[in-house]
């Protein structure tokens, strides 16, 4: 049985002519006709080339792989109990879900706390995210939990203003930042400033340390959705060209001559810009550290992907040694940008595999007693159930999950609805609910008895819907966890969740559904 799907998919706008005859070690149809158009990627591919590597439309999705992996999230069950409590007097009126505690706080000295365990972990220069940021950041910043800005940001900006290669003023980076800040609420929440190659030449940190008070930065080494830098594509001949002049990859050279005859013609529609892949060395990392921390920073985290296990190592111990504050692990298959389809699908080490390998480096170094920093794990994670398992499969360590299509997805719905409100267009689905923000979004009435009137006004439909996912992931998780009787995160352990599978049991070292407390069985029935 083939874990991939090969030769057809929603993602790059192609599909079978004999969908139901497939053969399942190609994706190809059984029959391949003569005279077909070519609606399969291989038919696609003899007339669009390249363009066909990339999810499509460009700008207005986010993609994720299809890949059906042999272990994943949904191969481990949550166990509850019938006994005690944990972080609460074992009280029946007094252990009850709304009563969990879901506060984070993670930092050096534990000065980064968050209302709720997760992070959007870095959405960068890609149209989706740039066209839902509002939602996003107003929504991340009254809901208390991190966000950050991903790559190429700055070098995106047509606005920018550079200098000798530096970055002196920027319009787009300062509106992200100050969008999150001018609406963060009681000091819970952070923006953090990620960065890549292009970006650390750049000095888009430093920058956004000194001149817009950012205390957070992250180094950048990957993501799980590619072993490659990020890539967007662009329409315009104008700004192809001057991301070229900035020092980007632009592909076809948007310079050459016969290149702009042909686009000019219509030969093709889109540029790609391509960042350049990291160099990692102990050495440089170490000098970035410090270059960082005289630049102002108050907390540094990295993110790493899918790599292969020794980079995880790298990722570990590094961290540890030059004591970073987080460490973000991304596994294979995720994406919300405009990463390589077949990338996404058939590279790196999947969610499972990767966060079991990444506790066991963890434990090592903590046996060692030496310095941990706080872990986010993030790979596909959606709703409260899987966010229970990641935190639980990395028990103690884990202290955040990482989401980002999920939390687009909630912006985007909120934002249609908004302009469905404006234009009096509201479908029937959605209409049933009420034709106001008020009746429709549910947490907006208690929103707005906490925020008052004027200030709830300020707060976009985008917003709204990405606060009213996160207050439901929140419910939900507390009653996941009253259910374990864990009534605070940091009571949260590898015993919460058992393995349904002797493999996944085998891979995790979380124990087998039938073997979970056989001692204390035998000793009540005995």
């Amino acid at each position: 049985m083939s874990l991939s799907r090969i030769n057809a998919t929603a993602a790059t706008l192609t599909k079978n002519r004999t969908d139901g005859s497939v053969v399942p070690t190609s994706g190809m149809c059984v029959t391949c006709v003569d005279g077909c158009i070519g609606m399969c990627e291989i038919g696609k591919s003899a007339y669009r080339g390249h363009e066909c590597i990339y999810p499509q439309p460009f700008g207005v999705i986010t993609t994720a792989g299809e890949k059906a992996y042999p272990v994943d999230y949904s191969h481990f069950n949550i166990m509850g109990t019938a006994v005690g409590a944990h972080g609460i007097e074992a009280d029946s009126d007094k252990a009850i879900f709304p009563n969990v505690n879901l506060e984070v706080r993670i930092g050096h000295d534990k000065g980064l706390k968050f209302r709720y365990p997760w992070i959007i972990p870095g959405i960068g220069s890609t149209d989706i995210a740039k066209n839902n940021w509002e939602g996003l950041a107003i929504g991340s910043a009254i809901s208390g939990t991190g966000l950050t800005i991903g790559e190429n940001v700055v070098g995106m900006d047509m606005e920018a203003v550079i200098s000798n290669g530096k970055v002196i003023d920027t319009v787009d980076l300062k509106r992200r930042v100050n969008l999150y800040k001018d609406h963060m609420r009681d000091g819970y929440g952070a923006i953090i400033v990620q960065a890549n190659v292009e970006d650390t030449r750049l000095g888009v940190q430093e920058y956004a340390i000194d001149k817009l008070g950012v205390q957070v930065v992250e180094l950048k080494w990957g993501q799980g959705a590619k072993d490659i830098g990020g890539e967007v594509k662009i329409k315009s001949l104008k700004k192809a060209q001057a991301l070229y002049e900035r020092g980007y990859v632009v592909l076809p050279n948007p310079m050459d001559e016969n290149i702009i005859k042909a686009f000019e013609r219509g030969a093709f529609k889109e540029f790609e810009r391509h960042s350049r892949v990291g160099m990692v060395t102990e050495e440089s990392f170490a000098k970035r550290i410090e270059e960082l921390r005289k630049a102002g920073a108050k907390y540094i985290f990295l993110k790493t992907g899918a790599y292969r296990p020794a980079d995880l190592a790298r990722a570990v111990k590094f961290t540890s040694k030059y004591k970073l504050d987080l460490l973000t692990v991304d596994g294979a298959g995720g994406g919300t940008g405009m990463s390589p389809w077949r990338m996404m699908n058939e590279w790196g080490v999947p969610p499972v595999e990767l966060h079991s390998l990444l506790y066991s480096y963890v434990l090592q170094l903590s046996k060692k007693k030496l310095h941990v920093p706080a872990l986010a794990v993030a790979g596909g994670f959606v709703f409260e159930d899987q966010i229970f398992k990641g935190l639980s499969l990395g028990a103690p360590f884990v202290k955040l999950v990482g989401m980002a299509r999920a939390p687009i997805a909630a912006a985007m719905v909120g934002k249609t609805i908004g302009y469905a409100i404006a234009e009096d267009e509201l479908p029937v689905y959605v209409e049933r609910f009420g034709n106001t923000k008020d009746e429709i979004f549910v947490t907006a009435s208690m929103l707005r008895q906490e925020l008052g009137n004027d200030e709830f006004e300020k707060v976009p439909a985008g917003a709204l819907g990405l606060y009213t996912y996160y207050e439901r992931l929140a419910q939900g998780l507390r009653q996941l966890m009253a259910g374990s009787r864990k009534f605070t995160l940091d009571h949260i352990t590898r015993d919460d969740i058992a393995c349904l599978t002797k493999e996944s049991a085998e891979m995790t070292g979380i124990r087998y559904v039938m073997d979970v407390d056989k001692k204390e069985v035998d000793a009540i029935l005995a």
